[in-house]
């Protein structure tokens, strides 16, 4: 779970870390009254779960109260990257001597936290990290011990920065990973870290990204996961335990893995647009493939369906069961077509077929495919 940057940000603060005064508004009027309290230049930030913000217009500069109000009403009810704002962060504009960057992420050969600093911050620092691999820094940490201050301070003395500056940079990556480590995060990020004028370190952006599998043990009060997920199918999917992306196409698709499910997708796209990735877990049952069927129904105006599902222990007959209930209570007449393989497969191929549904017996998914392509061409 991503956190907004006002969320992390107050996080942060709590943990030690240098950042602006700054405060949320969800409307122009509160934004101008969280400016009266700050002083002004200040930064208006757009509040969206997604990167690359200020390349898409979503961060802008205001002088005075005039700019800041026009500025408020024009990112609020906005969309950034195809996301609606619905807060905008207002902070102290910093006064920039040099843009740092600091991160910690996991390691994804190793499993430990990597942690990365750069002289180099700010949007950019993807480049920075093809063009001058010098300016870039990483250890990893052992994730069962505590970070040793000697440890950043090592990490930063390749860069030959002042003694004051290294002391104060190394304090601020120890205290971003025992944050790193407090909130069980995949993703600890400050970027930029800007030196000030007066030698002081300001962290001016947040990226807090939580383990999911992790906050049902966090001790620290969220928030809640399912309000930042826009799509109104995909927070349904979360509530019922399915992985759903919305795909925009008209060809609905139910698997029972995520490898089956993108070569499913894949197969689909040679021919037309899938409206969906759904991918079942482990759990199959009844009431599961129902709630399934109801979810890829909501979409609307679909041409076709395909079923690939295969049971090693699931019981694939019971989910058959919840796709043939479906099927027969809202009357669904556009074509389904099911390739379920594995536990119990010719019970549920005779499930299936009781209720119209199109079933393919041969094991690739490419002949299922081609006979939704069959059957929706007619239709």
């Amino acid at each position: 779970m991503r956190l907004h940057e006002f969320e992390a940000m107050d996080i942060f603060e709590t943990m030690g870390i240098p950042v602006p005064r700054r405060g949320v508004a969800e409307t122009a009027e509160e934004a101008l009254r969280v400016s009266e309290k700050i002083g002004y230049p200040v930064v208006a930030k757009a509040q969206v779960l997604v990167g690359s913000r200020g390349l898409a217009g979503g961060i802008k500069i205001a002088s005075n109260p005039e700019e800041l109000g026009e500025i408020g009403r024009t990112l609020l009810g906005s969309a950034i990257n195809g996301l609606p704002v619905r807060k905008i962060l207002v902070v102290e504009k910093a006064d920039i001597a040099q843009e740092l960057y600091a991160g910690i992420t996991v390691d994804g050969y190793s499993g430990k936290p990597v942690i990365v600093a750069s002289t180099e911050g700010g949007i950019h620092i993807e480049k920075t990290a093809q063009s001058g691999p010098e300016k870039i820094a990483t250890i990893q940490i052992d994730p069962f011990q505590p970070l040793d201050p000697h440890q950043a301070i090592a990490l930063l003395q390749k860069f030959e920065l002042n003694q004051n500056l290294l002391v104060a940079w190394a304090d601020v990556i120890a205290k971003l990973y025992r944050t790193f480590i407090r909130y069980e995060a995949l993703i600890a990020e400050i970027n930029p870290l800007v030196l000030l004028p007066n030698h002081d370190l300001l962290a001016v952006d947040a990226v807090l990204e939580l383990d999911n599998s992790a906050l049902s043990r966090s001790k620290h009060p969220l928030p809640d996961r399912l309000e930042r997920i826009e799509n109104p199918l995909e927070r349904k999917g979360r509530e019922i335990g399915v992985t759903y992306v919305d795909l925009g196409g008209d060809i609905g698709l139910i698997s029972s893995g995520a490898g089956l499910g993108m070569a499913s997708i894949d197969m689909i796209g040679e021919k037309m647009k899938p409206a969906n990735f759904l991918e079942t877990g482990g759990g199959i049952t009844e009431q599961l493939l129902y709630k399934c069927m109801d979810l890829i129904m909501m979409k609307g105006n679909l041409r076709g369906i395909l079923i690939n599902i295969y049971g090693g222990i699931n019981p694939i007959h019971e989910g058959a069961k919840g796709v043939v209930r479906y099927i027969k209570e809202h009357h669904v007449k556009i074509p389904i077509v099911a390739k379920a393989l594995g536990n119990h497969q010719e019970e549920t191929w005779e499930i299936f077929r009781s209720a119209g549904v199109h079933v393919v017996t041969e094991a690739a998914t490419e002949k299922a495919v081609e006979r939704l392509f069959d059957l929706v061409g007619k239709a």
